[in-house]
């Protein structure tokens, strides 16, 4: 299991110094952990593919809407 998502549990703490720290070191951990993961998705091919298979099924719906606009296209570029 990723230990970004492992229960902590404070038992005792000396003061409320302490527990403030911990938490906000806890928080700072959560932060830095959505930060490495947004950029490891900015990062990812598949934001690029999946732009590129809707690019292409949108070309092979407007084909299929108007086939004798393709047809036309051909034979003025013939």
């Amino acid at each position: 299991m990723n230990n970004q998502y492992i229960r902590r549990e404070v038992f005792y703490c000396e003061t409320c110094h302490e527990l403030k720290s911990f938490w906000e070191k806890e928080i700072s951990k959560q932060t830095c952990y959505r930060e490495l993961e947004e950029d490891r998705r900015g990062r990812s091919a598949l934001r690029k593919l999946r732009e590129e298979w809707k690019q292409r099924l949108e070309k092979r719906l407007r084909m299929l809407d108007n086939p004798d606009d393709e047809e036309k296209q051909e034979n003025t570029v013939s």
